[in-house]
């Protein structure tokens, strides 16, 4: 597990391409917020995570859970979804507005999905006043 991308993975980079061509700044895994989303937005007091669909334990029909060590990855992905949800409580509480994005947004053809997802998250950011999900 030790060679699993945690940051900079393919969805990440085309988020964070997208929306600085539309002109958004951002920092980076903010060490000092709850988790440590991967885009935070000091200006729009706003954070964005772009969520992997078996690490985040996402219900579509690109995750399954392996056949091998079932109980162990069981276990592993449920506290990995018990810790999204209180990173995003304790960010809620702090007065910051959340987008996750999930990575099976990007599924489709590429070009047309992305524009649609950063057309949706540029918005969000501008004028959105509540948490928000891609899914």
């Amino acid at each position: 597990m030790s060679g699993i991308k945690g940051a900079d993975t393919k969805p990440e980079m085309l988020v964070r391409k997208g929306l600085h061509a539309k002109g958004f700044r951002y920092r980076l895994h903010e060490k000092n917020l709850p988790g440590r989303p991967d885009l935070y937005f000091p200006k729009f007091k706003a954070v964005i995570q772009v969520n992997g669909c078996f690490w985040h334990k996402h219900h579509c029909k690109y995750f399954k859970l392996p056949s091998s060590r079932p109980e162990f990855w069981r276990k592993k992905l449920e506290a990995n979804a018990v810790r999204d949800e209180r990173n995003q409580y304790q960010l809620s509480e702090q007065g910051y507005r959340t987008l996750i994005i999930w990575e099976c947004a990007f599924r489709g053809q590429p070009e047309r999905v992305a524009k649609e997802v950063l057309s949706v998250a540029a918005g969000w950011l501008e004028k959105g006043n509540c948490d928000l999900v891609i899914p």
